[in-house]
């Protein structure tokens, strides 16, 4: 029997097909692969949808002739998406000796960027949340890209993760969570208490040293490549900002929960990698420890207010059903510290249930 012919020779049709709201942007963005296709002997035929996020960014992937592989192709309009930072930080993660995707080609007019395709399995497809002991290897590798990420910081590189940007951050929360999407009105006890939170928890954060921060360090955009370091993906909102952001934002996920034992077990590991890197954290694992939860606290609050303005806003109703997760995050976090009783109140009222206790280092 005859075997079927080789993609390299023949590439079958695309299992995902591209759809354009805009025609012309699609003549466009095919004018564009085929001028690039010889260089990277690239397959334009094979091009098919292989992500969207929560962005206007889209992700393509292309194969390549022969041994070549395949390509991802970013499509980031820009009059919607500014692709200058993902170019930079991709530069600088490599600088690192971080795995990230390598530009290979980018139309900054038109928005269209030729990617290295880190694989199609995140950590988040692969570690199973009941068994921690085998996940436990993955987190390793993920504190091992993220030291390298941090030892290579310089001030005056990134955005700073300044006041002004914490706040804008968590004045989310009141106007999309509470306001728009519980309908409760952000104003007289309750606008004080969370006034009087915020500014706790911006204080706590700014008294962390400064690192580059990838902000969405997170099993979702951490790439498995079989014995090869993980990939890391969507950093393109790297800024300069609290070591203790990323460590956080890694153990209190967006999509996936820990006990609290083993979140401790791999913050004490980060922490302690950290240490013999000399990064700056803490001496004392307690201060440290505190400062991690404060940081995610800021997190999970900006996260609902994100995902409440996804839905409503947007049109992107998926991203809400994750919001009682870091509901939960907050109202433990704030339940552990007595400076947070006014936020923890908040809580209760908007969501009408009550607090869970837990237990925590550092003093309260």
């Amino acid at each position: 029997m005859t075997a079927p012919p080789s993609p390299a020779t023949e590439p079958a049709p695309p299992a995902n097909p591209i759809l354009w709201a805009d025609p012309q942007r699609a003549a466009v963005f095919e004018g564009w692969l085929a001028g690039i296709a010889a260089a990277h002997r690239l397959l334009p035929g094979t091009v098919r949808l292989a992500s969207a996020d929560a962005s206007f960014r889209r992700y393509f992937r292309v194969d390549a002739a022969e041994a070549a592989g395949t390509r991802i192709v970013m499509d980031a309009p820009p009059d919607k998406e500014n692709s200058e930072p993902f170019v930079q930080v991709a530069r600088l993660m490599a600088e690192a000796g971080v795995t990230a995707p390598r530009v290979l080609e980018w139309d900054r007019p038109n928005g269209f960027l030729l990617l290295d395709d880190l694989g199609h399995q995140t950590m988040l497809d692969v570690i199973d949340p009941a068994k921690p002991d085998a996940s436990r290897p993955l987190y390793d590798q993920a504190i091992d890209a993220l030291i390298r990420w941090q030892l290579a910081s310089r001030p005056g590189v990134l955005p700073p993760y300044d006041r002004a940007l914490l706040e804008r951050e968590l004045a989310l929360f009141p106007e999309w969570y509470i306001g728009r999407h519980r309908g409760i009105a952000v104003e007289g006890q309750l606008k004080e208490r969370l006034d009087r939170s915020f500014k706790l928890i911006v204080e706590s954060n700014l008294a962390s040293p400064s690192v580059y921060v990838h902000r969405d360090f997170m099993p979702r955009n951490l790439m498995v490549r079989n014995d090869a370091d993980l990939g890391v993906l969507d950093f393109q909102d790297a800024v300069y900002g609290p070591i203790t952001y990323d460590i956080a934002s890694l153990m209190r996920d967006a999509f996936l929960s820990w006990d609290e034992e083993f979140v401790l077990d791999i913050t004490i590991r980060y922490w302690e990698a950290a240490r013999r890197a000399k990064l700056p954290v803490d001496a004392d694992f307690g201060a440290f420890y505190r400062s991690v939860e404060w940081m995610g606290l800021q997190r999970h609050l900006k996260v609902a207010g994100i995902f409440a303005r996804l839905t409503l806003r947007d049109g992107k109703p998926r991203y809400l059903a994750d919001t009682p997760r870091f509901i939960a995050y907050i109202r433990s976090t704030a339940s552990r510290y007595m400076e947070l009783t006014p936020l923890l109140r908040v809580i209760d009222e908007i969501e009408g249930s009550s607090a869970i206790t837990g237990f925590a280092y550092g003093r309260v």
